[in-house]
């Protein structure tokens, strides 16, 4: 896609803040109630309604900063951006504008291998508008409906510098941001239900020159994939339009995820469109010294540092240990798995494969499937007993996935247990040996194919209980003899 081009991205994230009430009112901030039941004069925009501050969601805002690397200000203040739009009661936004609670930070990402650093403008506090229902696509809906019950939820806005240059880098920023939100326990970040949104400004230029080209925004991508391949889209149609003698126009877009192509929404807004003012009704906000390194102390372990650690401590690969602290809880299993089985390889090796695989397959988190890491470990431990065969085990895993019982549980009411008496399995080959003579002569005359047909004969008549290694060791010891 190149041809002479270079497509420069800056992403505007939206993180809704997890706390338990909005940011200017009392009103529950719980997702999936009937609409427009959470609201109040205040959210809802009645004249004369005074917004009164969350403290929480300032200390949300100053962890955000921390994980984010960010200067953390003393003094921010709130202001009105000024819109008109339906799902905006008020017709302005309380935002913040040229004093942000959070600026200048980064975030580190990887893509193939090579890691880049991405700058962070800002990062400050809002409160959400409400949510527009569409009765089908945006650009083709007869109409909309309104719920409010979304507005005055605490957001932070985190706006990166344009620093990015294909779809997969904004893909993996967006994915190490959900991370370190989710490590610094500001926000649940599920996309699905729009508590992490994400717009990104698009731009090509030639490549070689300096000067940023037309930007378009693209609005409201609600999944990775949808991120990376609406930025791919656009950036080759601004190419194509380029080359077409054409000039790209300043411009709002949406993605059409049906026919994965972007649509014009509106002509893009600029900060002075918004007639920014200070808030009156909110008093600019001081941030003391001692509350953020309060703050500070209270941090968790965040991703990179955690798989510095499984690397140094547990000598995992850097794709390894990636995966295993994409979430709090994917890191939370993995420790206390290897707390108790401290093969460390093979623990990563189960909960990348077929934990991985159960997860995606039934569309869940780890945090609410039954499986436990115990459960993980003592299966483990039945495999290197020989109770079970590696085979045994995945039927195993889909159970305790499934059901939440022990493997112990499972093992015995389905009646798996390994069989790794010798008398019992050398009985057992006797007889297949002598059923399949011609077989052994075969295997005689070189043909190794008859061992394996012999091996399958022996875990059929053991319904797949035979221990393997032990099977194959008495089976070759038997052929030896006749």
């Amino acid at each position: 896609m190149d041809r002479g081009y270079e497509v420069v991205i800056g992403l505007e994230v939206h993180v809704e803040l997890k706390t338990a009430t909005k940011i200017f009112c009392s009103c529950s901030t719980a997702f999936g109630a009937e609409p427009n039941t959470q609201v109040c004069p205040v959210c809802s925009g009645f004249p004369g309604a005074l917004p009164v501050l969350n403290r929480q969601a300032v200390e949300y805002a100053i962890r955000t900063g921390l994980a984010l690397n960010c200067e953390i200000a003393e003094t921010c203040k709130f202001d009105r951006k000024n819109y008109f739009y339906p799902d905006l009661p008020r017709a302005y936004q309380i935002s913040q504008y040229d004093q942000p609670i959070c600026k200048q930070g980064y975030l580190d990402i990887d893509v193939d291998d090579v890691q880049k650093r991405i700058g962070i403008t800002r990062a400050h506090l809002e409160e959400d508008a409400g949510k527009l229902i569409h009765q089908g696509s945006i650009t083709t809906t007869t109409y909309s409906l309104v719920n409010l019950n979304r507005s005055g939820v605490p957001l932070m806005e985190i706006v990166s510098e344009p620093d990015m240059r294909s779809g997969a880098e904004a893909r993996a920023y967006l994915e190490k941001l959900r991370s370190m939100m989710l490590f610094a326990g500001v926000s649940d970040c599920k996309m699905e239900e729009g508590s992490l949104r994400c717009d990104a400004n698009v731009s090509v230029r030639p490549r070689g020159e300096t000067k940023l080209g037309t930007r378009v925004e693209i609005k409201n991508l609600n999944s990775f994939r949808s991120l990376e391949r609406a930025i791919e889209y656009e950036a080759q149609r601004q190419i194509e339009a380029l080359e077409d003698g054409e000039t790209i126009v300043q411009e709002t877009r949406t993605w059409d995820e049906e026919k994965q192509v972007t649509r014009s929404m509106r002509s893009k807004e600029e900060a002075e469109d918004y007639r920014y003012f200070p808030d009156p009704d909110l008093p600019p906000v001081r941030i003391e010294r001692e509350w953020v390194n309060r703050v500070r102390a209270s941090m968790p372990e965040m991703p990179d540092q955690a798989q510095q650690r499984l690397v140094g401590e547990h000598g995992l690969s850097a794709y390894d240990a990636g995966l295993l602290t994409s979430t709090p809880e994917t890191l939370k299993f993995f420790d206390e798995a290897v707390a108790s089985y401290p093969d460390a390889k093979v623990v990563s090796n189960w909960m990348m494969g077929e934990l991985s695989r159960l997860l995606n397959q039934n569309n869940m988190e780890l945090k609410d499937a039954k499986i436990q890491p115990q459960h993980l470990t003592r299966m483990l431990q039945l495999m290197d007993k020989g109770t079970i065969s590696g085979k045994m085990a995945k039927v195993v895993f889909e159970e305790i996935f499934s059901t939440g019982k022990t493997p112990d549980e499972i093992i015995k009411e389905k009646g798996m247990e390994q069989i790794s008496d010798k008398d019992t399995l050398q009985k057992v080959i006797d007889e297949v040996v002598e059923a399949n003579t011609k077989v052994v002569e075969d295997y005689k005359n070189g043909k190794e194919k008859a061992f394996g047909f012999l091996i399958g004969q022996i875990m059929k008549a053991t319904r797949g209980q035979a221990n393997p290694a032990l099977v194959n060791e008495l089976l070759r010891e038997k052929l030896k003899k006749e």
